[in-house]
């Protein structure tokens, strides 16, 4: 077995889940009934899972693909299948003779090619086919698969409405037979007899309330057999094709998707609960904080009050304290005055306590003399004499 192709979106790989598998997977069914032991040319084959299909009752299959990757992936992977090829080419110059196949099978590939290659690919498949030869496609209906869902795809290169998909058919194959295909989400009642009666189907519509007729649903994709005259077309047509995987995998999707969404919405109500519980814990902390706010208000007020008092108080203080400056600077300058006065008395008393010491110490240097030693007997006698 080769390695799985990686998943683009450009092409549907085996085991994508959801509509994409049951939209693939359909229309290589619905062609079956086409394709019966005749020759057959799968154009954009892809993976090859659609020509592993078709080789079941077939003839011959040959797919072609413009990816060289998907075809040797492909030649891989189904390499057991009987009567089943796999050829690298383009859908607008098939590498095949004229006349060599019985049947195009061509899903989801003429919006891939540019608007001028379109009638080249459909040319092509007039070249290959026999006279009697019966080409099958689908393209997506862009009203429906684009305009109504606000989508572009980034592989699809022009999709034809159907008009222009008629016009491009009209030239090799005028006539036509034209299906649609959609994913349909219902319930089904179907006769278990071999013989189905009356034959045909009927389809209701409810809205919960009334029951009418329903209408078939806008195609998504237009599912087209065509061949160049209305006798190769067959006589027997479905009325409606029905296609579900074998172990209801899709289904068991949506209903783990729905088992899903229940738990979510538990697990939602429980946050509602707790967010309401949550909500009148934060109403109550909103009373409090309203509280503290109005105390916040009282206590800012009373700052102010306070404030404003301190500041005529501060404003007072300033005007004593200027007036005891003044009175200090006052104070200063005649202390500074009186110091003045008092040093001055104080520097002419030392300069008469210095003229006396210094009269006193010529007196004592005098009478440390041998001169005062020599006199002095004189001065005590005349002393005496006067007494």
């Amino acid at each position: 077995m080769a390695s799985q192709l990686d998943f683009t979106g450009e092409r549907f790989v085996p085991g994508i889940a959801g509509e994409i598998a049951h939209e693939h997977w359909h229309r290589y069914a619905f062609a079956r009934r086409f394709t019966a032991t005749r020759r057959v040319l799968d154009v954009a084959c892809g993976e090859g899972y659609g020509s592993a299909l078709l080789a079941a009752n077939a003839r011959s299959v040959v797919g072609i693909d413009v990816a060289h990757e998907a075809t040797r992936h492909a030649a891989a992977t189904y390499a057991q299948v009987a009567g089943l090829a796999f050829v690298t080419g383009s859908a607008a110059a098939l590498p095949l003779p004229d006349a060599s196949v019985d049947v195009v099978v061509s899903f989801e590939t003429i919006e891939h090619l540019p608007p001028q290659d379109q009638p080249a690919m459909l040319a092509e498949f007039a070249r290959v086919l026999t006279p009697d030869g019966l080409v099958v496609l689908s393209a997506p209906n862009p009203v429906e698969y684009s305009d109504a869902r606000n989508y572009r795809n980034p592989f699809h290169t022009r999709e034809p409405s159907r008009d222009e998909l008629t016009a491009l058919l009209c030239t090799a194959f005028p006539a036509t037979r034209w299906f649609s295909q959609r994913r349909y989400f219902g319930s089904a009642i179907w006769s278990e007899a071999a013989d189905a009666g009356g034959g045909g189907y009927e389809a209701w519509s409810s809205d919960g309330a009334t029951l009418g007729t329903a209408r078939p649903p806008a195609p998504l994709y237009f599912v087209v057999v065509a061949a160049r005259n209305e006798g190769a077309l067959p006589a027997a047509w479905p009325a409606l094709s029905l296609f579900a995987d074998a172990g209801e995998a899709e289904l068991a999707r949506l209903d783990a998707q729905a088992a899903e969404v229940l738990r979510l919405d538990g697990l939602l109500q429980a946050r509602d609960a707790s967010l309401d519980r949550a909500t009148g814990h934060i109403r109550h902390l909103e009373g409090l904080v309203a509280v503290r706010e109005r105390l916040v208000e009282e206590r800012d007020a009373q700052l102010r009050a306070a404030h404003a008092a301190f500041e005529a108080s501060a404003a007072r203080a300033q005007q004593e304290l200027a007036a005891l400056h003044a009175a200090h600077a006052a104070a200063v300058a005649q202390r500074d005055e009186t110091h003045a006065e008092a040093l001055a008395a104080l520097t002419a008393d030392r300069d008469r306590l210095e003229r006396a010491l210094a009269a006193q110490e010529r007196i004592i240097a005098y009478r440390q003399s041998a001169r005062w030693w020599l006199a002095l007997p004189w001065i005590r006698l005349r002393m005496l004499m006067r007494k």
